[in-house]
């Protein structure tokens, strides 16, 4: 399996393709890195250097891989945050012509906006870039629920909610989705869920709440869940596989006291799940 993924890129710390590559390489995925930046580190430091690569750039990059005749075995392509409509344009070119090469492959789209706490933190094109042009093209998308109601334009608040809200964005083309933070009223207290639809159901599994904010955990999410449901072809049996790898990573990061997600210790969680959450079918 060959994944396409065009994210960032930091030298300290682990977030985009710095968060996504180890994990997927560590379950046999063969992974191509494009940077869309090369940061010293997260900008969630409030500081931070290194440059913003040029769309322009990007796409050289990516036509020098098609040069060497490797779209057509691209089984996805993989992106996270745009920062720029430059760079988006980039994306949804490169995803039409890995396409054309591989009629197959898939294309998800981790549409990175912002957080019910945070509120959003893109540039105000961003989300009109991501609704008209990107989430249109992409098979799978993987946002957290505030995301999910940007998209959108609804309240997902309870479980029915979020299924309507779902059902929204699959019709505007993705088939695949997974909300990576379901907070409804009605769960248990202390928990937080993820939920996956496709075209043969809904599923929903619960965790406990970890008290902890971990810079990329989103990125490990949507690349193991793209994986996984690749291989699968399963939205229940990816979320199973990427719930349990993704806690078993923050749990230990927690232990740790370390703010960096502790990624290579977390290893073993990537290639071997405990599978110890269940997924409940909801529809």
């Amino acid at each position: 399996m060959k994944i396409l993924s065009i994210q960032s890129a930091v030298a300290h710390g682990h977030v985009g393709n710095s968060a996504a590559v180890f994990p997927l390489q560590r379950i046999g995925v063969e992974v191509l890195p494009v940077y869309t930046v090369n940061f010293s580190n997260h900008t969630g430091y409030g500081a931070w250097r290194g440059p913003l690569i040029p769309p322009t750039d990007v796409a050289e990059v990516l036509t020098g891989v098609e040069e060497r005749g490797v779209f057509g075995q691209i089984d996805a392509v993989l992106s996270g945050y745009q920062g720029s409509e430059g760079i988006g344009d980039v994306i949804v070119d490169a995803v039409r012509r890995v396409k054309a090469a591989n009629p197959d492959a898939l294309y998800a789209c981790d549409p990175v906006m912002g957080n019910a706490r945070s509120g959003c933190f893109v540039a105000p094109a961003i989300p009109v870039l991501l609704r008209e042009r990107v989430v249109p093209v992409a098979d799978i998308i993987t946002p957290n629920q505030f995301e999910l109601g940007f998209l959108t334009d609804t309240e997902p608040l309870s479980l029915e909610s979020t299924l309507d809200s779902v059902d929204a964005a699959r019709a505007m083309g993705p088939r695949t989705v997974l909300v990576t933070s379901v907070e409804r009223p009605e769960r248990e207290e202390g928990t937080l869920e993820m939920l996956a639809v496709d075209d043969a159901g809904a599923w929903i599994v619960q965790t406990p709440q970890l008290p902890m904010k971990a810079n990329g955990s989103g990125d490990v999410t949507a690349a193991l869940f793209t994986a996984h449901y690749l291989r699968t072809r399963s939205a229940a049996e990816a979320l199973a596989r990427t719930v349990s790898s993704v806690f078993d990573l923050l749990a230990l990061t927690l232990e740790s006291g370390e703010r960096e997600l502790q990624l290579v210790e977390a290893q073993e969680y990537y290639a071997h799940p405990r599978m110890q959450f269940p997924v409940a079918q909801v529809r």
